[in-house]
């Protein structure tokens, strides 16, 4: 990638020239403090950052933390997977934001057709059982309501997206759940907050997440997502 392609909407200096007091914080709580604390790997923080952006539909940001998510780690095709996955969850037209940025990032980086998911690639095993047991609770909840939806939760989400490999299960759920809370959608963190302590995401990485996203989807989302983390904490304890 060329050093002088740009890789931020907007420089520390513009930033100093209308808010002298947002640059000082972004430098110093956000990429000297925030982004070095242990609790979270940087490509975490990528992922969790990259997720928020999108379900907010930001792409103000998605420059910057686009290439910075590449720049630690996170692969080529997982920045497209967690674009295909968040269509699902925070609408085709976050998606396609995404995808406007994306594209060039890739172009200027290099990036081709290779080193993406394939369209219908080999998926993951089901878990037959867990899958009947979702599947259970939404034809109770939905069916009476909206067939068509419990179709396309079964058939779409849960028997094909959460299947595709390019994407680890433990990062589609952490994507999923920063996601939801970025946008406010509490209501569905319980579900989806277990499904990602299942596949591996630690309560420790959990509580930071929770931090984080302070910084990019604001105080009060967090705050009215922690009494639903605290409940599935203390269930999980029980």
């Amino acid at each position: 990638m060329n050093s002088s392609t740009p890789r931020s909407a907007l420089t520390p200096d513009e930033i100093r020239l209308v808010s002298p007091a947002l640059a000082k914080y972004t430098t110093a709580a956000i990429a000297e403090g925030l982004w070095k604390r242990p609790e979270l790997s940087p490509r975490d923080r990528g992922i969790v950052t990259v997720a928020a952006l999108i379900a907010r539909n930001q792409t103000i940001g998605m420059l910057h933390y686009f290439n910075l998510a590449l720049d630690h780690g996170v692969k080529p095709g997982e920045l497209s997977e967690i674009i295909t996955h968040l269509a699902f969850y925070s609408g085709w037209s976050n998606a396609l934001s995404a995808v406007a940025i994306a594209k060039d990032i890739f172009a200027q980086r290099g990036i081709g057709p290779d080193q993406l998911p394939p369209e219908a690639p080999d998926l993951l095993p089901l878990d037959a059982a867990a899958e009947a047991e979702r599947a259970k609770r939404v034809e109770q909840d939905a069916g009476p309501v909206s067939p068509g939806l419990v179709q396309y939760t079964g058939d779409l989400l849960f028997r094909d997206l959460w299947l595709r490999p390019a994407l680890a299960p433990r990062d589609r759920s952490l994507v999923t759940v920063s996601a939801l809370i970025a946008s406010g959608q509490v209501a569905q963190v319980p579900f989806h907050l277990n499904k990602a302590m299942d596949n591996g995401l630690t309560r420790a990485q959990t509580s930071e997440v929770l931090t984080h996203l302070a910084f990019y989807a604001g105080w009060p989302n967090v705050m009215s997502a922690v009494p639903v983390v605290k409940g599935v904490f203390e269930k999980r304890q029980g």
